[in-house]
């Protein structure tokens, strides 16, 4: 992604892996193949990969900077977790695109989660002498306590074991409120006139939109609302990997229909470079344009 100026914001990508990835079917286990194809067909062709059939889903973590705090939004898989194939990534190139913006654990004052999967807290903790501890010293982790509730009765329940999620709250959540970095908010949470939250619903049961608002512009970075741009086309097709299905897509339709033509930067996390878009309406439809 190339770097955004959102008036006085920046706001840069830091790539943890990128290129094809699941299945349509496997990502989507409602949709109508030939139809995802047909959409698939008139998109722009870097979204899928035909050779293999799978769909082009990168993970990556959003670097905001403004004139007073330097902010993470969604930490990818991180490193040292143990995880088994397919989330067994490389942690280097993560590192290396941190570095390459010039910046150091210590310089980060906040991290936002859109919510806590796997892949958006896994960089939120590192280990240190067989201790899960914050990887950012001096930031504050921003969780929707509700988000932060049903993961931990999940976990300390043992029901989290399915989907990948086995340990994750263990390992990437529970160890930033022992250090007493956490804050546990809810949707009505802002940061300075800059930052604030919306609730959508249902791919994970209070995930959460961060709205990042400067000088009249606005982008929104929306997790895992959308995973990838045949959303878009087909609102009602969630992924295997929601809560409720249902409510994600109703959450995803509402929030089409309200920023369907508006100037509004979109940067969902799975999308691929230049992944900043602007959502365009189309009937009873939508379509995503990327913004090169």
């Amino acid at each position: 992604m190339h770097k955004l100026q959102i008036g006085d914001v920046t706001i840069a990508s830091i790539i943890e892996r990128d290129g094809p990835w699941r299945p349509i079917e496997n990502m989507f286990p409602t949709c109508d193949p030939v139809l995802a194809r047909k959409h698939l067909a008139e998109m722009d062709p870097f979204v899928w990969d035909p050779a293999s059939g799978k769909l082009v889903m990168p993970y990556q973590t959003f670097v905001v900077r403004t004139p007073r705090h330097t902010i993470l939004i969604d930490t990818c898989t991180g490193e040292h977790k143990g995880y088994g194939p397919p989330w067994d990534f490389s942690p280097q190139p993560w590192l290396d695109g941190f570095r390459a913006l010039g910046l150091k654990f210590s310089d980060i004052d906040y991290v936002f989660c859109t919510h806590l999967h796997i892949d958006h807290t896994g960089w939120n903790t590192q280990l240190v002498d067989g201790r899960w501890v914050p990887t950012f010293p001096k930031a504050k982790y921003i969780f929707h306590r509700q988000e932060y509730a049903y993961w931990q009765e999940q976990a300390r329940s043992g029901k989290s074991a399915g989907g990948g999620q086995a340990g994750v709250w263990t390992m990437n959540c529970e160890p930033i409120v022992e250090a007493s970095q956490a804050l546990l908010i809810d949707e009505s949470y802002t940061l300075d006139d800059t930052f604030f939250l919306s609730l959508t619903p249902g791919h994970t049961p209070y995930h959460c939109c961060v709205h990042v608002r400067s000088k009249g512009q606005e982008a929104i970075v929306v997790g895992d609302l959308m995973h990838h741009a045949l959303q878009c086309r087909e609102p009602d097709w969630s992924t295997g990997f929601c809560t409720d299905p249902v409510q994600a897509a109703q959450s995803r339709r509402r929030f089409l229909s309200t920023y369907a033509g508006s100037p509004t930067l979109m940067l969902p996390v799975h999308f691929p470079h230049p992944t900043a878009g602007r959502i365009e309406p189309d009937g009873t439809r939508f379509r995503y344009r990327f913004v090169g």
